[in-house]
């Protein structure tokens, strides 16, 4: 064989491994997950969803590491690639460790707070914080994400979560939209989301909601799949039950504890 069709074979088989947008760019194949988890289909690949403690979890998509509420130190995410972007949605010490951030956030890493959560951060983060008010929206990396409120709404519970302070997320990745609840009892801002696909709900008390309110809010707002999460010493059967399957909602218990 003569050194031209080897050239072009090898020219071939490399571009085999691409696409082409519209506009005739090369666009470079999407990179296989490296993580374990329960993979999400989207339209560039699966999100690898990776439940790590309470309220903590990692995702990735499209080569991109997702950190939500990353604490417990550095040793908690050795093996996991670094973060590309963190989501912080609470000042409390279960959703942001100063200490946990600074070890873990490379060069390039974007942290998306609330500002009650970027004052209460050290100096040397503020220039990798992005603010995120509630109802504000920011396109990060390809992902779009949303800031949706979290508080309490029970009289006994006022005092653990104001409006406004913290955020909620819904994140939109590769045509899917999901909801990180972050600390909230059933708010209207919650039970009027619609088109999620996956959401991640608390339910534990004094600091959240009990079971009976989540159960209700996901059968009203209706995600494909609900991950019940933050829920130490609740009784998720229950939550599974009340759930139900006539309302097409798939509940996903993992291991958060």
């Amino acid at each position: 064989m003569s050194k031209v069709p080897v050239l072009a074979f090898w020219l071939a088989l490399s571009l085999s491994a691409c696409t082409s947008s519209s506009n005739g760019q090369v666009i470079p194949p999407i990179p296989e997950p490296t993580i374990s988890g329960d993979p999400i289909p989207t339209s560039r690949g699966d999100l690898i969803i990776h439940p790590i403690n309470h309220a903590t979890f990692v995702m990735q998509w499209a080569g991109k590491m997702i950190y939500v509420d990353p604490v417990g130190g550095a040793a908690r995410f050795e093996g996991l690639p670094p973060p590309d972007l963190i989501l912080v949605t609470d000042i409390h010490g279960d959703h942001m460790n100063a200490d946990t951030l600074t070890a873990i956030v490379q060069a390039g890493t974007v942290i998306v707070a609330p500002q009650a959560v970027r004052d209460a951060l050290p100096a040397a983060l503020h220039g990798a914080t992005q603010l995120l008010a509630n109802g504000g929206t920011q396109s990060l990396m390809d992902i779009g994400v949303e800031a949706i409120p979290m508080y309490n709404l029970t009289p006994e519970r006022l005092q653990y979560h104001a409006k406004g302070r913290g955020n909620g997320y819904v994140l939109t990745v590769g045509g899917k939209r999901l909801y990180i609840a972050g600390d909230t009892e059933d708010i209207p801002e919650m039970r009027q989301l619609r088109d999620i696909d996956v959401a991640f709900v608390p339910m534990n008390l004094p600091f959240t909601m009990i079971v009976e309110q989540a159960a209700d809010a996901v059968r009203e707002f209706k995600p494909k799949i609900v991950y019940p999460y933050h829920s130490r010493g609740s009784d998720l059967d229950e939550f599974t039950r009340l759930v139900g399957t006539d309302v097409g909602v798939e509940v996903r218990v993992r291991q958060w504890y």
